[in-house]
């Protein structure tokens, strides 16, 4: 299988509050020469606790941040943080998906501008009334959904329309950072579903952030576990889940509950 993304000693350091007013700031390392790769095509978990430099090794992914040491590359193509117009090509191929859906989506704003605002971003041209109605079907709610507001759908359709935005433009990769962990058991369920199906009819290459190890074992081909910034273990799920070769992925799997039942 072909990597679609490399990153080869990726580190991340962020500067802690002063403890007094004149006194210099230390530094906390969340990302310590991270080396990945995600390969096309395949679901990637990370796994860790809160902490861990889960959210920061995806925020250098998807060069959301600056600062920092190592490379990546996107499909042979450095990735370098830089400004909205030089990070385009990026954005067009990938498509993110947050935890809480609600806090995700601007309540001002109709489902229909919300799942169009990609389209807007990338100068992408065409029928978007028509463009939206299509997502929304393939996510699985009616056309007219696109004239609410958020505040009018429940949880699991107000993830479905996040997701819709995700994948509105026609990304090659979909990160999920903790997608399904506000909802209930049932919705979450539902929603594993429709990324199951998102992922085979559209061919997405997807990066799964998550504490649920249910989650994991059913929907990714392969995990990282990240311990205090330092990438521990990496494997094949079933492989890694059966014989944990890292102590810190042993206590993890021993602590963290599972969240997706049956």
């Amino acid at each position: 299988m072909t990597s679609l993304i490399t990153a080869r000693g990726v580190s991340r350091d962020y500067a802690l509050p002063r403890a007094e007013l004149f006194t210099p700031r230390q530094l906390r390392h969340a990302l310590i020469d991270a080396d990945l790769d995600v390969r096309e095509g395949e679901s990637l978990a990370i796994i860790g606790e809160s902490g861990s430099g889960k959210s920061t090794l995806i925020r250098a992914l998807l060069a959301l941040d600056g600062g920092g040491s190592g490379e990546i590359e996107f499909a042979g193509r450095r990735v370098v943080p830089g400004s909205v117009r030089s990070l385009r090509w990026l954005r067009a191929q990938t498509g993110v998906v947050f935890q809480e859906p609600y806090a995700s989506l601007d309540p001002r704003r109709t489902v229909g501008w919300i799942i169009a605002e990609p389209l807007r971003a990338l100068g992408i041209r065409g029928d978007h009334r028509r463009i939206v109605r299509e997502v929304l079907a393939r996510v699985g709610l009616h056309g007219w959904r696109a004239d609410n507001y958020p505040h009018e759908l429940s949880g699991g359709q107000r993830q479905r329309v996040a997701l819709a935005r995700a994948i509105v433009h026609g990304p090659k990769v979909l990160v999920g950072d903790e997608p399904l962990s506000a909802l209930d058991v049932t919705i979450r369920a539902q929603i594993l579903e429709l990324l199951r199906d998102l992922r085979a009819q559209l061919g997405l290459t997807v990066i799964l952030v998550s504490h649920d190890i249910g989650l994991v074992q059913r929907f990714s081909d392969r995990l990282v576990v990240l311990e205090s910034g330092r990438i521990v273990e990496a494997g094949e799920v079933d492989t890694v889940l059966a014989a944990p070769q890292h102590p810190y992925t042993r206590r993890l799997l021993d602590s963290v509950p599972t969240l997706i039942e049956g």
